[in-house]
């Protein structure tokens, strides 16, 4: 195990790291930027270093900052938490090349996966169901055009680089396609340094299943069973729950052989998450988030297992600690993602300052800062 890490994020997470750390008996190091000095993860790690202004390009995103803050820390490893640098294969071959250690999956898994449709042609290669449509992404408009009149409406149109809601546009008409093309596009561009686009049929009502997969980064994956995380607003996630209600044993088991059989083609190292969609007994890949997730604690709460802890373990080469017979399932719980919006204006996400908070008491986990 590690004597000391350092963690590359910020807020609830970076102490949520920190304390598995401490229960652990490694030592923890954190960074902030200047608009962050006085935030509760500083003052919860303690030793912290300033890398940069308050705007996250100019801090959290700054690769050569972080890798200096880590030596400077003496620091063993980073973990990069979820967020800003979390999936940038950059980052990870930086910190290798730095002789630390990435507390996440290789380089070239995260390039592999952080694509979309790169990672719909991996899920393909290992035999797992994947949605009808294009796996190369276009950036060239009269294309996507035609591989959504091919594909037959209602398609969705989503950015190859991206996620969390960006640049994803569902088309239930011909009518204004090419405005919709290049709002997705454009959006794309502005949020991930890429235009490309892929096209999918679009599943109505699909129920969205992901399976927690852990590996060893030698060949050996196993799964913490399933979250269902349907319950969303804009194409982000705010319900999720473990285990998935009301889904039969059997599809269970498919779809998580599917999920591990993909880590396996991998050789994954570490934490990650291989989403479906679900319509009936019919499911299909969506993506694998190859890092922890904001929803990782109701796989805690359902297993009773430490995914940090296990993550650590992985990176420092100790390798999977547990076979696939050893991970249960016992109860269900679920998370509620709490995000100050504004009624107003059509329940927009929406900044300022907390006036009053009141969390409930009893048997429930609250990660804040």
């Amino acid at each position: 195990m590690f004597d000391k890490i350092l963690i590359a994020n910020r807020g609830e997470i970076a102490c949520r790291i920190a304390r598995t750390c401490r229960r652990l008996g490694v030592a923890v190091a954190g960074v902030h930027s200047s608009a962050d000095a006085d935030a509760l993860h500083v003052q919860g790690i303690g030793e912290s270093i300033a890398i940069g202004g308050a705007a996250a390009s100019d801090s959290y995103l700054r690769i050569d900052a972080v890798i200096d803050a880590a030596k400077a820390t003496g620091a063993q490893a980073i973990h990069p938490g979820f967020g800003f640098l979390a999936e940038n294969a950059a980052f990870a071959r930086a910190v290798e090349a730095a002789g630390l250690t990435f507390v996440g999956p290789t380089p070239d898994v995260i390039e592999r996966l952080g694509d979309k449709a790169l990672a719909k042609q991996e899920a393909d290669a290992a035999g797992v169901p994947i949605i009808p449509g294009s796996t190369t992404p276009s950036e060239d408009k009269t294309e996507v055009e035609r591989i959504v009149r091919d594909t037959g409406l209602p398609v969705m149109l989503k950015a190859a680089a991206g996620g969390g809601g960006k640049g994803m546009r569902v088309v239930s008409t011909f009518d204004g396609l090419a405005d919709d093309i290049e709002s997705a596009m454009r959006e794309a561009r502005n949020a991930f340094g890429s235009a490309g686009l892929i096209v999918e049929k679009l599943i109505p009502r699909g129920r969205h299943i992901e399976i927690q997969i852990l590996g060893d980064g030698k060949g050996n994956v196993i799964h913490l069973f399933e979250r269902e995380c349907t319950l969303q607003r804009r194409h982000q996630k705010v319900i999720e729950e473990a285990p998935a209600a009301n889904l039969p044993a059997a599809l269970r088991d498919h779809m998580a052989a599917d999920a591990v059989r993909l880590g396996k083609r991998l050789n994954y190292r570490g934490a990650g998450t291989v989403e479906f969609i679900l319509q009936d007994d019919a499911y299909y890949f969506l993506e694998v988030n190859p890092r922890l997730q904001v929803e990782h604690p109701v796989t805690e709460s359902i297993t009773g297992l430490d995914i940090v802890e296990l993550m650590l373990r992985i990176a420092s080469g100790e390798g999977l600690p547990l076979t696939q017979d050893q991970v249960a399932c016992h109860g269900h719980a679920v998370e509620a993602r709490i995000c100050a919006e504004d009624p107003a204006n059509n329940f927009l996400p929406s900044t300022g300052d907390i006036v009053h908070v009141s969390f409930p008491a009893g048997n429930i986990r609250v990660e804040t800062a």
